[in-house]
């Protein structure tokens, strides 16, 4: 996720804004810094609206993050992995990890509760999520959507 939520943010913070048109945001990241092709970075675009970093406005990107305080490392290059979807289980996964929980701990919980209450391993893992105090309400709605 992190290094996605980098990918997103490195043209944002290049031209110093929070919207760009989408054709711009994928020459950014294919001719300017060559990381991906032009249709890998449409995929990247598709990716990123669907985990909520970008929102499309017509033919704009609004990215939905503070893109100022994600640091880009030297040298840093993203991996094609960032292309993959994520399911909502590793998306929730993963926040859960972000906020400082061990990832074997949270997965035996989440495990725990998806047979103690009888839910799908998403819903179980979202309701490990709050009960840890971890704010996963963007894909809590998607979780529901899919009940």
């Amino acid at each position: 996720m992190m290094s996605l939520k980098t990918a997103v943010a490195a043209p944002f913070r290049q031209r110093g804004t929070d919207r760009m048109a989408e054709s711009e945001f994928v020459v950014a990241l294919s001719l300017d810094r060559n990381w991906f092709s032009p249709d890998q970075a449409k995929t990247l675009v598709d990716v990123a609206a669907s985990e909520g970093l970008v929102e499309r406005d017509d033919d704009d990107l609004v990215v939905a993050f503070d893109a100022t305080h994600t640091a880009i490392p030297d040298g840093f290059t993203p991996g094609e992995e960032i292309l993959q979807s994520r399911s909502t289980f590793e998306r929730v996964l993963d926040a859960v990890i972000e906020a400082g929980i061990e990832k074997q701990t949270a997965v035996a919980g989440i495990n725990a509760l998806q047979s103690d209450i009888g839910v799908t391993l998403e819903a179980a893992a979202v309701v490990y999520a709050r009960s840890e105090g971890v704010d996963v309400e963007a894909i809590a709605a998607d979780v529901r959507e899919e009940l």
